[in-house]
């Protein structure tokens, strides 16, 4: 997006006159219901298709995907794109002359599971890659626990942006928490805004990204007003002074986030949210985000609407395979391994665990119809960011 848009984004804000009513919808009913069930019955065709544990198996790309209830407004979408992806790799013919499997593995937070999964990917040695592993933190855990197992297993494209050096076994794609908040505040900094709001949804929020927030602030020369929850995030939002910036950047879920903005409504003054890439925009409103309240999130993928060839693809691609819409967790899923597919392409010899994470370990720069995974000395893969807001009727626009 370029700037001088960027800047009539954040400009916009200040103008907008938003309607009075809102969903009273604040909990997590709608994903454990619907959604889930939706992720559930796209995924279970391809996956139980791809199931097969035996170690004589073809190469096998394993996706770990989160099945906590918390990270299901992301990993769904997420999931999905990737599944498109690998289906559409599959039906124009994969690897030429090599079979290739992408298989899902679902994880939940208990030591024991991650015990069973981590022994699989010890075990079975037909697991070549792990790609587009999800939510934030699976993917951080599971980097974590391939480094203490001593696994040499390429692990590619996760869902993980509070990353800022990569480990020797991690490939990320996507820009960083650090760039994201960068890129929103440096807009809203050139359009006179000297101070902003960090809202934490909860004491784990806090310590998650305090640091790099207070980093970001500090590089713009711009005021740091923090704001802390304890769990009831639309009291939160009730209970910001009226002092407080008008502009507030929020570090948490879709679902706290939307109680957020309930609490925010309730006051008088106006103010608007910076989301990061983890808010589901389209999730948001269905679960009772006030209108009244400017959202506007950064993304680490292009703008679902772009022009850009591989945006047209995705699109295409999931109108074609699945009755879903569009949006930027799945269109993230979808360049995930639509970057596994093109470094596995680039490969002439054999198809092993050592010959993957050889050239994964190359970093070539890779330009997936125009959005380019570029490496730079940190092993970070891209620091593209957009930015789109919700407006009051439901729609997104950037």
């Amino acid at each position: 997006m370029h700037l001088s848009v960027l800047c009539g984004l954040a400009a916009a804000c200040w103008s907008l006159i938003m309607k009075s009513s809102y969903s009273s919808l604040t909990r997590r009913a709608l994903l454990r219901t619907g959604l889930a069930g939706a992720a559930g019955s796209l995924a279970a065709p391809a996956v139980l298709a791809q199931s097969a544990r035996s170690r004589n198996d073809p190469p096998t790309v394993l996706q770990i995907v989160d099945t906590a209830s918390t990270q299901q407004d992301v990993a769904k979408d997420f999931f999905i794109g990737s599944l498109a992806a690998w289906q559409d790799f599959g039906a124009r013919g994969g690897l030429p002359g090599r079979p290739l499997v992408h298989r899902k593995l679902e994880v939940n937070t208990s030591e024991a599971n991650w015990q069973t999964a981590l022994a699989e990917l010890r075990d079975n040695s037909s697991i070549v890659a792990v790609s587009g592993t999800v939510s934030e933190g699976v993917a951080s855990h599971l980097a974590r626990r391939l480094v203490a197992e001593k696994l040499s297993l390429a692990h590619v494209a996760p869902w993980w942006q509070n990353i800022e050096n990569a480990d020797a076994l991690t490939f990320p794609i996507f820009a960083n928490r650090q760039a994201q908040m960068m890129h929103a505040l440096k807009s809203l900094s050139l359009v006179g805004v000297r101070e902003f709001g960090a809202v934490y949804a909860s004491a784990r929020d806090r310590a998650l990204y305090r640091e790099g927030v207070v980093r970001v602030a500090s590089a713009l020369q711009v005021k740091l007003v923090e704001i802390e929850g304890s769990g009831n995030t639309r009291e939160l939002g009730r209970s910001v002074s009226a002092q407080s910036p008008a502009v507030l950047q929020f570090f948490g879920g879709t679902p706290e986030l939307a109680s957020f903005t309930q609490g925010l409504a309730d006051q008088a003054r106006q103010r608007y949210v910076i989301a990061l890439a983890d808010v589901n925009l389209q999730t948001l409103r269905q679960m009772g985000a006030s209108p009244r309240i400017p959202v506007i999130a950064a993304q680490v993928v292009p703008l679902a609407r772009s022009s850009m060839p591989v945006v047209q693809s995705y699109r295409a691609t999931l109108a074609r395979l699945f009755d879903e819409p569009s949006s930027p967790q799945s269109l993230a899923g979808y360049l995930a391994a639509r970057y596994t597919q093109e470094v596995l392409s680039g490969l002439s010899g054999p198809l092993d665990r050592a010959s993957v994470l050889s050239a994964f370990r190359q970093r070539r720069t890779v330009d997936l119809g125009g959005f380019r995974v570029a490496y730079d000395a940190r092993g970070l893969g891209s620091t593209y960011v957009t930015q789109s807001m919700l407006t009051d009727d439901g729609r997104e626009i950037g």
